[in-house]
């Protein structure tokens, strides 16, 4: 069994009314200096990188398909926004980050025994 994974928690806003949502349900959030892409579908939050794991295009400017897969403005490459898997089949893998509703507000969570340097 895989061990549990821990996460350093960081608020991101006090409320979902906060994040300034487009019509295509894609935020741009920054949190320390890195900038990371925010989705809301179906009411759920779900939070990936910003950059496209192929040619780097801002995710947030793409757009969340009817399957809730983030489709890239640069090449159309899409991704599940629940585990980063490609599901258009070019094999690529989209950094995903949990995301928790609290009373507090919105957490985005980034592994513990990662090195994120960025975020100090």
């Amino acid at each position: 069994m895989e061990p549990r994974k821990k996460y350093q928690w960081h608020k991101v806003a006090t409320d979902i009314a906060e994040i300034n949502f487009p019509a295509s349900g894609l935020a741009e959030l920054t949190v320390g200096n890195k900038k990371i892409c925010i989705a809301l579908f179906k009411e759920s939050l779900l939070a990936c990188a910003q950059k496209c794991p192929h040619a780097g295009g801002h995710l947030s400017d793409g757009y969340i398909d009817a399957a809730g897969n983030i489709v890239c403005p640069l090449h159309r490459y899409k991704f599940n926004l629940e585990n980063g898997r490609n599901t258009s089949g070019e094999g690529y893998f989209l950094k995903i980050f949990p995301v928790e509703i609290r009373k507090e507000g919105v957490f985005i969570g980034f592994e513990e025994n990662k090195v994120w340097n960025w975020l100090k």
